[in-house]
């Protein structure tokens, strides 16, 4: 179709066993005792394949996010201080359409450079992380993409499957840690040889998430017990500092074992002296979720005492500890630290912090522009507005069209099965709903043609389809999972009482299309955001119907959905992959253009399937945030107010419950322009 012409890796290809060691002797080390050495260490974490700064779904340019934006800070930086070092965590190669060109339309062939590597070698990178996206389109093609960095990788907790049930001789897949040697300058000019280990970390759950792709190849254990197994190790061998690179996030709860967000359980484990951490697309220090937690400096940017940074994602911020180091009898420690993560973008006031690096553009030149043919292919017309922007209060139709397309799926694959027959039920979320992403964050499609780059934009990640045997019951528990969405709301209360539980990540909220039902949210959640049952007796799903009969335990449906929901992700009751029934390799976006395709032209309106019950009491102040570009849709619609426009970039509407609305009035009549700037988005 459109070809890119990455360019060929002349260099001898090199294993990653080799990697362990690439630097060569340096010079000899001084012998002055208690010399002070400033040492920084740089991270770049979740660009999710955004080196350039394009938001390749709105087709634009971007001032809010893109490795070129970053860079020019690394070489601020860099700049600033005698000593320093680059590292980056993880989620790398996939996440935009760039990454699913160069995987999928005009594939990375052995001998090219993937065009994230075309821009990360000329950064000076001292080595990566392997992140749990860097699977979603295999091991083959990892390696390929692997081979084209001019740096070192590490992980530690990926292991060959050798399927002899002896944990006691796996052997890991990749370098488990390294030792770099860096001869650093101290404050009175005096050089010194540091060994420097590194060592990195991916979650568990990998093996949930990229099942197709992994399971039988390599297996993954608990991050904290590899750090464990592998820290006195590199001590023994004599690291001098320890750089942990956990692609992990930040949990404030007691250790389950196998954590997916194991950081701050990490932080107690002795020898470590940072940690680089990511996955969460958060910021610390700066995120206002870690104020408070005991063992927390979030002045200083340190987790029980371990300098710690994590610089967002899509390249929005550098991660950057500054790392004060004393010498005593030939035994280095850390005599101070302070962690900062510098964006590159103000949110507040819309403005750019940095220039953009060109030379990364340039790198990435043909690649970057055949991604953008690729996204303005026209597949069909719509006849109405696509916008997620209410997505969460309201049946919504880029739920909708994502669910309409499964179905049509499912049902075309269950002809001539022992399924046939079997009502198919079909589940979405709403990808694209603000939250962490930033108040840009959601789609809005106008009525007109609808090309890739929109498809790419309804459905952001690539997963495979995936359908699901279960009952009425189990049916029912799904929605009562996907209904921890929302706070609590008093009836008694006529303060503001906020709809939205921003720990619970919008991803997780599904629709289930093809039966009716409503939310009761005046009752407590049945599940946690970690799917732990905490109110058993509690049932916000009411009136739960198929073809207008009540949904009971003796009723079976067949529910298309998708590869993380199928095998476990979110922790959903009665999804842990044991109940698959169609197992397909095919994308759920590329259903999703299929679709269209066919269709040629496709009504995306909602069907109102599910709304709130409604709460019969009157001087309710329920309100959400959602985009001020909402503002205009928000006047079509009879229940939902414009409150007032918050510092964040949000707005804040209320939500009237007395009597719920059935579908928005003159909603296809408006064309809204997209808003300029991106404030981003993981999953």
């Amino acid at each position: 179709m459109f070809k890119g012409s990455k360019k060929v890796f002349a260099a001898a290809t090199l294993s990653l066993g080799l990697l362990a060691f690439p630097f060569s002797s340096l010079s000899g080390q001084a012998d002055a005792a208690n010399s002070e050495v400033k040492l920084r260490i740089m991270e770049t974490t979740d660009i999710h394949a955004n080196v350039v700064n394009y938001d390749y779904y709105k087709d634009q340019e971007t001032d809010a996010f893109g490795l070129a934006k970053t860079a020019t800070l690394i070489h601020q930086a860099r700049d600033e201080v005698k000593n320093s070092m680059l590292f980056d965590n993880g989620d790398l190669i996939q996440g935009n359409p760039l990454g699913d060109y160069v995987a999928k339309i005009d594939p990375l062939q052995s001998g090219e450079i993937h065009p994230v590597y075309e821009a990360m070698n000329q950064l000076g990178y001292d080595a990566g992380n392997i992140g749990n996206h860097e699977f979603n389109f295999g091991l083959d093609f990892l390696d390929t993409s692997l081979s084209g960095a001019n740096f070192p990788y590490v992980n530690a907790n990926v292991y060959i499957d050798d399927q002899d049930n002896d944990p006691t001789n796996d052997e890991n897949y990749f370098t488990p840690y390294l030792m770099l040697d860096k001869t650093v300058m101290d404050e009175s000019g005096q050089e010194h040889d540091l060994k420097v280990g590194v060592i990195g970390f991916v979650p568990p759950q990998i093996m949930q998430w990229d099942k197709a792709n992994l399971e039988g190849k390599v297996i993954a254990k608990d991050i904290v017990k590899t750090a464990e197994k592998f820290i006195p190790e590199m001590k023994a061998k004599g690291a001098d500092v320890i750089v942990a690179i956990p692609h992990s996030g930040f949990e404030k709860a007691a250790s389950q074992g196998n954590d997916e967000n194991a950081v701050y359980y990490l932080s107690e484990v002795e020898g470590i002296d940072a940690i680089l951490f990511g996955h969460a697309h958060k910021i610390f220090p700066g995120d206002s979720s870690f104020e408070g937690v005991q063992g927390v400096d979030t002045t200083k940017g340190t987790i029980n005492g371990v300098a710690s940074v994590m610089p967002g994602y899509w390249g929005d911020h550098l991660g950057v500890i500054d790392l004060t180091l004393t010498e005593e009898n030939g035994t280095w420690t850390v005599k101070d630290s302070q962690s900062d993560a510098r964006p590159i973008y103000d949110k507040s006031t819309g403005t750019s912090l940095v220039e953009t690096d060109m030379s990364i553009v340039n790198a990435v030149k043909d690649d970057h522009e055949a991604t953008i043919d690729y996204v303005r292919t026209a597949v069909g017309t719509t006849t109405a507005p696509i916008n997620s922007y209410f997505a969460l209060v309201n049946d919504d139709p880029s739920i909708q069209i994502v669910t309409n397309a499964q179905k049509w799926y499912v049902e075309k694959h269950l002809q001539g099965t022992e399924y046939e027959g079997i009502p198919v039920l079909s589940a979405g979320a709403p990808f694209k709903a603000g939250g962490r992403g930033g108040a840009s964050y959601y789609t809005d499609i106008p009525a007109g043609d609808i090309a890739i780059k929109n498809v790419a934009d309804l459905y952001v990640y690539p997963n495979t389809l995936k359908a699901v045997k279960m009952n009425g019951e189990e049916l029912k528990d799904w929605l009562e999972m996907s209904a921890g969405q929302f706070n609590q709301i008093d009836k008694k209360d006529r303060a503001e009482q906020t709809l939205i539980n921003n720990e619970f990540p919008s991803y997780n909220f599904d629709v289930i299309d093809g039966v009716t039902y409503k939310i009761d949210v005046t009752k407590p959640a049945k599940y946690d955001t970690k799917g732990n049952l905490i109110n058993p007796d509690s049932s916000r799903i009411e009136r739960l119907k198929y073809n207008g009969e009540e949904v009971t335990k003796d009723m079976t449906f067949v529910i298309a959905t998708n590869n993380y929901r199928a095998t476990g992700g979110g922790n959903f009751p009665h999804l842990d992959g044991s109940n698959i029934v169609i197992d397909s390799p095919d994308e759920n976006r590329q259903i999703l253009i299929d679709y269209i395709l066919e269709k040629q032209t496709i009504n995306p309106t909602a069907d109102q399937n599910w709304s709130f019950d409604d709460i019969k009491k009157k001087h309710l102040n329920v309100t959400f945030q959602t985009s001020l570009q909402a503002k205009t849709y928000a006047e079509d619609m009879e229940k939902v107010d414009f409150v007032r426009e918050e510092d964040s970039g949000f707005a804040t509407y209320q939500l009237d419950f007395s009597k719920q609305k059935k579908q928005h009035k003159g909603h296809k009549k408006h064309k809204h322009q997209h808003g300029k700037g991106h404030q981003h988005h993981n999953h």
